[in-house]
């Protein structure tokens, strides 16, 4: 599946990644796919959390050199 949109939320603190990963995938279609970029690490349950709660799904999520990359389709 490609990404439909990736978001650059590096070098954002609580509650911002959140914050801009609402707002890119409200812009979004159903099935579409949200790759969203983070170095805050609260972020590694914040956004699972974020995700469960409004019905989306993430596909993938890594770590590469210190920034969590989750994928996330949109419900």
């Amino acid at each position: 599946m490609e990404n439909t949109k990736i978001l650059d939320a590096k070098g954002l603190a609580c509650p911002m990644p959140i914050v801009r990963t609402k707002k890119a995938m409200d812009a979004l279609q159903s099935g579409e796919i949200l790759e969203v970029h983070v170095t805050d690490q609260g972020s590694l349950a914040d956004i699972p959390a974020w995700a469960n709660a409004g019905g989306h799904e993430i596909i993938e999520q890594s770590e590469v050199a210190g920034v969590l990359v989750f994928r996330i389709k949109k419900a």
